[in-house]
């Protein structure tokens, strides 16, 4: 099975998972060995989905200004979260090609594998909800045909983004490309570099 149907079949089930209760709250109930691969991804997924539902809530124009800034907070930590997850999908490839004879001619991607990864569980949601669009029965029948073009585009993206991961995991595996991984930074969320923060100190 081909990296990119593992993580798709995977992202499916914890998309679909979420949505029995569709709950920012509700528990995680992750199938998979704790910590393997498959484990990581569906983790990554229903992190996603918390955080496309985070958004949804935050956007209400009558929420209370209260609860929106406690909503911001979990947001912040959903991000934090979703970017540490993916660093650590992107350390098991680097462990897994470890050994591997490098071409010399061997070039960089642009986005590491497990970047690609992030981009095709939110594609998942996206396919999830446009779907959901096309069923509505309280809608015109522009706006379902419209969401129907969208999901068809979406569906499409999927299948050619999942094509380039299993290119890109390939190359990596034959020496063909390098994997060298950065690790975020994200400056607004350490104390030491927020001059909002550090200025409070």
């Amino acid at each position: 099975m081909t990296f990119s149907k593992l993580s798709n079949q995977i992202f499916e089930k914890a998309t679909a998972d979420y949505h029995i209760t569709d709950s920012v709250d509700a528990e995680i109930k992750n199938p998979y060995e704790e910590k393997s691969i498959e484990y990581f991804l569906y983790l990554k997924n229903w992190i996603d989905a918390v955080q496309w539902h985070f958004e949804d809530i935050i956007r209400d124009p009558n929420i209370d200004p209260v609860e929106a800034l406690a909503l911001k907070r979990r947001i912040d930590k959903s991000n934090q979260n979703r970017t540490d997850l993916v660093e650590l999908i992107d350390s098991y490839f680097l462990d897994k090609y470890k050994e591997v004879n490098i071409d010399k001619d061997a070039t960089i991607n642009t986005e590491s594998p497990a970047w690609a990864i992030d981009r095709l569980s939110i594609l998942t949601l996206k396919v999830y909800h446009m779907k959901e669009e096309t069923e509505r029965t309280d809608v015109s029948q522009e706006h379902i045909d419209t969401c129907n073009n969208k999901l068809s585009i979406l569906l499409e993206q999927q299948k050619d983004l999942s094509t380039a991961i299993d290119q890109l995991i390939e190359d990596i595996e034959t020496g063909k490309k390098y994997m060298k991984v950065y690790k975020q930074m994200k400056m607004y969320n350490d104390p030491n570099l927020n001059p909002i923060l550090y200025a409070k100190k």
